[in-house]
């Protein structure tokens, strides 16, 4: 490869350095936000490298924005990982799990976060947060349906693992319907509310449409560049479905051209949200060819 070849693939070292910079900030003011929820987040996994790829994610997928913009995104993206870990880690019952879902859709309806409950308190900061952007009113009950989305494929995925252990795995298409387990788009309205301006209705479902067509795509792209750390932890992952490698890539590359075709509309009343969608599937293909998020148990 030559010095033209390298320099025609890669960003000018001024702006890669601008993005750095705006997520080193970006993780400082989330650790800190984190430290007032030590009993949660002060577990193992989530070490100093989880913090900052999650800010770099964020960072070069919506370069256009600085680091304050962009603390509610890494605040949701972050607390989505303290949901996968009670969930999937933490929990040892259905009922635990079933506790999890219900404290937290009602602090979402306003109610107040139980004492000495983390994760409830972390999302009532969330909400509260979220209500002065202007935003927020528009978007309040997709906010709250991609919330009960997240939890309630949460709550599934800790009950197809219960089953996995009796030999009765989920078959791959029902694996794929669950998606929003990966909590993406749970977080992108949340980045929505945040960062724009107020949608009109009409334009709602399309957005929103690509938001979990982009959540498919990563959901593939997740389990092929993680299943030797999925198999170590105990996690589910397409592959331990009945499906090879190359069936999973070739479900990948159809639900990311569905996802492109279903982001063109997106891109003329929102083209900022279409550019965010699409560098962040970018971004998670490029980062887990190499390494992943999470810390060590």
């Amino acid at each position: 490869m030559t010095l033209s070849d390298i320099s025609g693939m890669t960003l000018p070292a001024v702006e890669s350095g601008r993005v750095c910079a705006v997520a080193g900030r970006a993780q400082r003011e989330a650790r800190e936000w984190t430290a007032r929820y030590e009993d949660l987040f002060g577990a193992k996994p989530f070490d100093a490298t989880l913090f900052n790829t999650v800010c770099l994610c964020t960072a070069f997928s919506a370069p256009w924005l600085g680091a304050a913009e962009l603390r509610m995104t890494n605040r949701v993206a972050v607390w989505s990982f303290g949901v996968d870990w009670l969930i999937d880690y933490v929990a040892t019952s259905r009922a635990e799990v079933r506790s999890v879902v219900e404290r937290c859709l009602a602090v979402a309806d306003g109610a107040p976060a139980p004492d000495g409950d983390d994760l409830a308190r972390a999302l009532a900061d969330i909400r509260d947060d979220l209500a002065s952007s202007p935003a927020f009113p528009a978007l309040r009950d997709v906010w709250r349906e991609e919330l009960r989305r997240f939890l309630t494929a949460m709550a599934l995925e800790w009950d197809w693992n219960a089953a996995r252990a009796d030999g009765s795995p989920p078959g791959f298409a029902d694996y794929l319907e669950n998606t929003d387990n990966l909590g993406f788009s749970f977080a992108f309205v949340s980045h929505w509310a945040a960062t724009a301006e107020p949608p009109p209705a009409e334009d709602v479902p399309a957005v929103m449409a690509a938001s979990r067509e982009a959540q498919r795509t990563m959901r593939l792209i997740n389990d092929l560049g993680t299943y030797e750390r999925d198999l170590s932890w105990g996690d589910l992952n397409a592959l331990m479905l009945g499906v090879t490698e190359g069936e999973v890539r070739d479900h990948l590359a159809a639900i990311g051209a569905r996802f492109r075709t279903l982001l063109d509309p997106v891109r003329a009343g929102h083209p900022r949200l279409a550019a965010y969608m699409e560098r962040q599937v970018d971004f998670c293909e490029g980062f887990q060819e190499l390494t992943d998020y999470w810390g060590t148990l």
